[in-house]
């Protein structure tokens, strides 16, 4: 008896282990970002292993772009969540560096691989770009999401996914979605759908039911809800979970559900124009940002702005090539982005006290909250946020 007890006591005290272990890889909170809310659940399997594979994730990109990701590493058990830790902090690393979702499922292919022949993970990563409404999604191995309209229709798209991680060989595909001006995109891993009573054809009906009736039980566009937020989506996500996990205590598989309601950049509050490439380009530049900043009402910016896109336009002129462009955004913040033709990588260098240059960087990097480079098909991006001031946010 004493020894049962001592076991019961042992497995107990694991069980509480891993479920803590799952919990710190997973993220705390979501954020709130300008373009995107978002809300999850998950909930461990019910038989066999306490922990799993399964994430999601939220993260902000430049240009108030939003990368989406949820995942699946197969198997259950602590190895399998310390697999997941690695690959999600692996994706942030990557996602920082605004690396394209082809490249990097390229990286995370060749850490999978790394772990043995037997390790695979289905994962699905999306960047989605406010401005544009354009959604690009790489798949591996994992199924497309659920895009909800504002009008309660449901649609399925039709997305070529790629092998799963660790199966598969580079190149990835890719494919872009242009979405309505606001949406829910449905994300979920397959222990959501399968059980010991159904295969995931089954599971991926009930999914789409549920998420109508949700959204009936909700009124989730209407709108007295749309003023609520993540409030409002946290109790959609409820609903289609708890639809979903009625017969729970059978679940073989951990299992995810991931909602994010998608929203568009006020066409107002972008402003874009190409610029010569001439040694004149910077005091265009200053002058049109004047303009623009005084319609907005944004004149307390004024000074700071004026430096960045100087120099930004600056440096483009002198180690870059065209065409050029300037790009002001509007949002929880002022982007400032500048375009050129060039690959080349900007990077602050170390100017002594009798260089005439060199510090045009250092400048930027001081006045901006953050800054970057991201790379296009036709060149690059140099891009730099500020802070907005409390009388400014209050204007907007």
């Amino acid at each position: 008896m004493a020894q049962a007890l001592e076991r019961a006591r042992l497995y107990d005290a694991e069980h509480s282990r891993a479920q803590s272990l799952q919990r710190g890889l997973l993220p705390r909170s979501l954020p709130r970002l300008p373009a995107v809310t978002a809300a999850a659940s998950y909930l461990p399997a019910s038989e066999g292993a306490a922990v799993g594979g399964d994430w999601y994730d939220l993260i902000p990109l430049s240009a108030d772009r939003v990368a989406m990701v949820v995942g699946d590493v197969m198997g259950h058990g602590i190895a399998e969540a310390a697999t997941m830790g690695r690959l999600r902090t692996a994706v942030h690393t990557l996602a920082d560096l605004e690396m394209p979702p082809d490249e990097m499922f390229g990286h995370l292919n060749d850490l999978v691989k790394e772990l043995g022949d037997d390790s695979y993970v289905t994962c699905l990563y999306a960047v989605y770009d406010p401005v544009s409404r354009i959604c690009t999604f790489c798949l591996a191995g994992h199924p497309p999401p659920v895009v909800v309209h504002p009008d309660g229709t449901l649609h399925r798209p039709v997305l070529v996914a790629n092998p799963p991680l660790g199966a598969a060989e580079p190149p990835f595909d890719t494919q872009e979605l242009r979405l309505p001006e606001q949406c829910v995109l449905v994300f979920y891993t397959d222990g959501l759908l399968r059980s010991v009573d159904r295969d995931a054809d089954e599971g991926v009906a009930l999914l789409v039911s549920a998420v109508a009736d949700a959204l009936e039980e909700t009124s989730y566009f209407s709108r007295a809800c749309d003023g609520d937020g993540g409030a409002c989506l946290g109790r959609l996500c409820d609903l289609i979970t708890t639809q979903l996990t009625q017969d729970r205590p059978r679940a073989v598989d951990d299992a995810a559900l991931f909602l994010t309601h998608t929203r568009v950049t006020a066409p107002d509050d972008v402003a874009s124009w190409a610029l010569t490439e001439s040694p004149t380009a910077a005091s265009e530049s200053r002058e049109l940002v004047r303009r623009q900043l005084a319609r907005w009402r944004l004149n307390d910016l004024e000074p700071t702005t004026e430096i960045v896109v100087s120099e930004l336009v600056g440096n483009a002129i002198r180690h870059a090539k065209g065409p050029l462009r300037l790009r002001l955004l509007r949002s929880g913040s002022l982007i400032c982005e500048v375009y050129d033709g060039s690959l080349t990588t900007p990077r602050i260098r170390r100017a002594t006290q009798m260089d005439e240059g060199g510090r045009g960087l250092h400048l930027v990097s001081a006045l901006s909250r953050r800054w970057g480079t991201r790379y296009l098909d036709d060149g690059k991006c140099i891009w730099a946020e500020q802070e907005l001031t409390p009388d400014s946010a209050h204007r907007i």
